[in-house]
């Protein structure tokens, strides 16, 4: 392995959340009164363990999330968007097909640096990660930021009618709204030095199918059937994901070994149940990180950031601290980032 010269360090980590909050009892009072022949009993939808989740206004758009926390991270960070030399925009949603929500986010900012788009399902920020800090440590870009968008109250499915569409639809009722953002820089390379130390990786894409929203892709271009424009779980998920973690944890022992030591944990959580297994299968220390899925929902790929921003607000990480960044996501991948701070 070539020695490196330097490292992508993490300047500031942000979350917008957006002031619409809509809670378990309220979700169920809308499938009723969208007449559906099905709706949910009371308690069905609390086993998630979530309480409620953040929506985003009619008008607000995936981008306008994004450019909120970025505009955060900028002020935490002190620097302005004029010293971002690349701007990535990482999220499973996004404005509009063509052209990169990136763009879109970068001219609302006002910047005038290089911008695309990095998309993986929820793993959509971590990937981001991955990729800044290849470009920082290669030297093609000195400073880079992550802005994140996600809106996935958008794919709920209002009208039911029956047990198996509602079984179907079920994740669509804990996601939640929400912007993110990282910013990074170079900085000295070093294990003890701040900065992102690993970033590890894998997929079972065969099981591409498990979790979808079908809509506005070549398979589904205009999207005027409900079935296909809503969050739809097609498979067993949990199977999926026990099938695959174990040769994760096999391909990258050492990097679990130090997410295992590290003084804080953050793991996409879906639910508080999954959350908690999760922490579980992979031998984290649950007293080491944050369920933030039972106030918040499932806020996609911004999961990781809100863990991390919250964590970092409470004292409960600070500076020099080790922290890993544990992802799972449809498509079906996993990954698992380390940091210095």
């Amino acid at each position: 392995m070539l020695k490196r010269s330097s490292q992508a360090r993490l300047l500031a980590t942000s979350v917008h959340l957006p002031h619409g909050y809509r809670t378990m009892a309220e979700t169920r009072a809308r499938i009723a009164a969208a007449g559906s022949p099905f709706v949910p009993p009371p308690g069905a939808l609390e086993l998630s363990g979530i309480r409620g989740v953040h929506v985003k206004e009619p008008d607000e758009q995936c981008s306008d999330l994004a450019m909120a926390a970025a505009g955060k991270a900028l002020a935490e960070a002190g620097v302005t968007v004029a010293d971002v030399d690349l701007l990535l925009f990482a999220s499973s949603g996004q404005d509009l097909i063509e052209p990169a929500t990136a763009h879109v986010v970068a001219a609302k900012l006002g910047a005038t640096c290089p911008a695309f788009d990095v998309k993986n399902a929820c793993n959509s920020v971590l990937n981001a990660l991955q990729v800044a800090r290849a470009l920082i440590e290669t030297g093609q870009y000195g400073t880079v930021l992550i802005a994140c968008g996600e809106a996935p109250t958008l794919a709920v499915r209002w009208h039911l009618p029956d047990l198996r569409a509602f079984r179907t639809a079920s994740p669509g009722y804990t996601v939640s709204d929400a912007g993110a953002a990282l910013l990074l820089t170079a900085g000295p390379a070093g294990d003890g030095e701040p900065g992102v130390l690993a970033t590890v990786f894998s997929a079972d894409s065969a099981s591409w199918d498990v979790c979808t929203v079908m809509a506005g892709g070549s398979m589904h271009p205009r999207g005027d059937d409900e079935e296909v424009c809503t969050l739809r779980l097609n498979g067993d998920l949990v199977e999926t994901g026990r099938r695959h973690v174990p040769r994760f944890l096999d391909a990258h022992a050492e990097e679990v070994a130090r997410a295992r030591e590290s003084a804080f944990v953050a793991v996409h959580q879906i639910s508080l149940p999954q959350y908690r297994r999760c922490c579980a299968e992979f031998g984290l220390p649950v007293e080491r990180s944050l369920a933030t899925v039972v106030e918040h929902g499932n806020v996609a790929s911004a999961s990781l950031p809100l863990q991390l921003a919250l964590a970092r607000e409470s004292g409960r990480a600070g500076p020099g601290d080790l922290v890993a960044l544990v992802g799972l996501a449809s498509g079906f991948s996993v990954g698992l980032a380390l940091l210095r701070l």
